[in-house]
């Protein structure tokens, strides 16, 4: 068992506490205290769910501390209630769905990590909407560097090629989860890859940063 994942049991067993403020509280539903609950900003349209690319909510004030306590700090209890959030959102797509897919993290980075955040949050997804969570599917084939700093276009070049459908798939209609959208490029190579092979995709990140 990694490090991270030894943080995230010891915390789940430990009082609740909020996934925003990251203070002591009796847990609810959201994990959000009654002081953060209020600061979660839904995405405006057209990036709003059931798009065919949204994302679920801005990431911003408590909820970007809770993301980031989330993806950098071994945090993994925090799946629980923010994976809740997304789930809701999710529901938007109910219907309209065959399969949940999380992004991949490329073989080294989720040694290194321990967990893969997005497939996670996915499953909170896939058990909301009834539809199998797939795994398997897509696959990160080569590491990339950092998104965060570059402009629009070497986003773009940054993930080109990085992704692999699996082509024994039949094809299906697919639902990708992130846990950061900010560009969106890396999610729409990701979703290229699979239309490639014949899916539909529509791809649902839980927190928008506006570029």
């Amino acid at each position: 068992m990694t490090y991270p994942a030894l943080a995230g049991l010891a915390l789940w067993l430990a009082p609740s506490r909020c996934a925003g403020c990251d203070l002591p509280f009796d847990a609810a539903a959201t994990g959000l205290c009654p002081a953060c609950a209020p600061l979660l900003e839904p995405t405006p349209y057209p990036l709003c769910p059931p798009q065919p690319a949204a994302a679920a909510f801005v990431f911003q004030g408590p909820l970007a501390d809770a993301v980031r306590r989330f993806k950098y700090a071994g945090r993994t209890e925090l799946a629980k209630p923010l994976g809740w959030l997304l789930a809701q959102s999710a529901m938007a797509y109910a219907g309209a769905v065959e399969r949940v897919v999380p992004m991949p993290l490329h073989s080294g980075k989720l040694r290194q990590r321990g967990y893969n955040p997005a497939a996670l949050l996915a499953r909170s997804v896939a058990r909301q909407l009834g539809v199998p969570l797939d795994v398997g599917i897509l696959t990160r084939v080569r590491p990339t560097g950092a998104q965060a700093g570059l402009p629009r276009e070497a986003r773009v070049q940054n993930v080109r090629g990085a992704f692999r459908a699996d082509p024994t798939v039949a094809s299906a209609r697919l639902l990708l989860i992130d846990d950061v959208r900010t560009t969106g490029a890396t999610l729409a190579e990701a979703g290229a890859t699979l239309g490639a092979q014949g899916h539909e995709v529509r791809t649902l990140a839980f927190a928008w940063t506006p570029s």
